[in-house]
């Protein structure tokens, strides 16, 4: 599994349709519908045995939008990702031309490292990166990522 910062997951690209999700990734554990976020409407493909979770945009078409993973094998630019601390992923992101992040603590207890400009953030507990959540870039509209 490789992530794809604004681009995609593996060979899935954001903005794909469900079916060609399903043809990469086979048919999904759990489907979820989304609601509860006024104005963002989204159907949510649970893969828990591969750890990770697909999000598509009912409001776009049902296109493929945004992805998390807790899958610990997952690389990003040739790193095994989740063997980085905060520290290191920052120091990767720079490497790649990508200096603004910010940090903040959640509500409940896990802390945010966000990288706006290509709209990913990764979740730590007790210094250990538990999550990572990542969608497209739009430039037309206010960024979304979802967290379960």
């Amino acid at each position: 599994m490789e992530i794809k910062p604004g681009i995609g997951i593996s060979t899935l690209l954001f903005d794909t349709s469900m079916q060609e999700a399903e043809k990469v990734f086979g048919k999904a554990d759990e489907v979820v519908k989304l609601d509860e976020i006024e104005d963002f409407q989204s159907t949510v493909w649970h893969y828990w045995e591969q750890g990770f979770s697909l999000f598509f945009d009912e409001q776009n078409k049902q296109a493929f939008c945004c992805v998390e993973i807790d899958n610990t094998l997952t690389e990003m630019w040739e790193k095994k990702i989740f063997d980085l601390n905060e520290k290191q992923i920052i120091e990767l992101f720079k490497s790649k031309g990508i200096n603004r992040h910010e940090t903040e603590m959640q509500q409940w207890g896990e802390k945010r490292l966000s990288f706006d400009d290509v709209n990913i953030d990764f979740y730590f507990e007790r210094n250990k990166l538990i999550s990572i959540n990542y969608g497209k870039i739009s430039v037309n509209e206010p960024v979304l990522i979802l967290s379960n």
